[in-house]
């Protein structure tokens, strides 16, 4: 079953590089008394999360911070090494957004997993943006295909909060 706006998100850990290595961030530490954005992608580097969905929230950061949003989050099932890196070469490191490794646990406890053999996408992620104040989903917009990013971007997310 998807997750939908007005549930609460499942407890899951999701991995960050940190200066000593992997790090586990616990989802209801990361969302309980906060206002977060998460956007997940299908992978990390590839076109559409690369040139379109990573830049849609570095352009919107600041207006999602006049609105009372703590953190934004990307999430995509790619190892946290991998995450950094695409982190750095985005600028959404530089930027403030918080770049998170799943390894398919989360993503599939939201019911979010898809597959496409012939990209080479196993386990992977639906794009998505979503608005949770407090582990409660708000707002939630979903891609219908996951090499779309029109109403899971950072300006269409901005929009309706």
């Amino acid at each position: 079953m998807t997750i939908t706006a007005g549930d609460t998100l499942p407890e899951g850990t999701l991995i960050k590089l940190g200066p000593n290595g992997p790090e586990s961030a616990s989802v209801s530490a990361l969302t309980k008394g906060r206002n977060v954005v998460i956007f997940a992608v299908p992978g990390a580097f590839t076109p559409t999360c690369h040139s379109a969905h990573v830049p849609s929230f570095i352009r919107t950061r600041d207006g999602f911070a006049a609105k009372g949003v703590d953190e934004i989050v990307c999430v995509s099932v790619n190892d946290p090494f991998v995450m950094k890196a695409w982190g750095e070469a985005t600028g959404a490191t530089a930027a403030g957004i918080t770049m998170l490794a799943d390894a398919g646990d989360w993503t599939k406890a939201l019911g979010m997993n898809f597959d496409a053999p012939p990209a080479g996408l196993i386990g992977r992620s639906r794009r998505y943006a979503m608005y949770v104040v407090d582990g409660k989903v708000e707002k939630l917009h979903l891609e219908a295909s996951p090499g779309q990013c029109e109403i899971s971007g950072g300006e269409a997310l901005l929009a309706e909060i």
